[in-house]
């Protein structure tokens, strides 16, 4: 199986401020709050990941769906975790909801996000090597 090489490098911006800088240019910030010693300056590196795996696969069920020629009007995804309270306090339980709304067909949405939980999301498959992601949905129309 062949591999890519991905570099991001981190640079330290200020204390517990991180920048990271990704291989399309693109930069982000990460600190922790302030009674922790940071600034608050970005999210914290364990919401940033949450993120990445809702950016996953939500472009993940918007190709599908779109794919499958299903009128999206509207798309939202909701993600809540649980995190141990010992170090290195990872998520134990994520649960992601897909808020999709518009006239779509039900058995389409379904197969969609699981596609996406199942097959396609990288951030999905690399979290689940750890603990577990469950994904779920809900359509919504106006």
């Amino acid at each position: 199986m062949a591999t890519a090489n991905v570099k991001i490098v981190l640079e330290d911006a200020d204390g517990y401020t991180f920048r990271a800088e990704f291989p399309t240019g693109h930069q982000i910030k990460m600190d922790i709050p302030e009674e922790s010693g940071g600034a608050d300056e970005g999210p914290r590196p364990m919401q940033v990941m949450l993120a990445a795996l809702g950016g996953c696969t939500g472009i993940d069920v918007m190709s599908i769906l779109n794919k499958m020629k299903q009128p999206v009007e509207g798309y939202e995804i909701h993600i809540e975790a649980d995190q141990s309270e010992e170090h290195p306090k990872v998520y134990t339980e994520i649960r992601v909801t897909h808020v999709i709304k518009g006239d779509v067909e039900d058995d389409r949405a379904a197969r969609a996000v699981e596609l996406s939980s199942e097959k396609y999301c990288s951030v999905s498959a690399q979290i689940k090597q750890e603990g577990t992601v469950e994904s779920d949905y809900r359509l919504e129309s106006d």
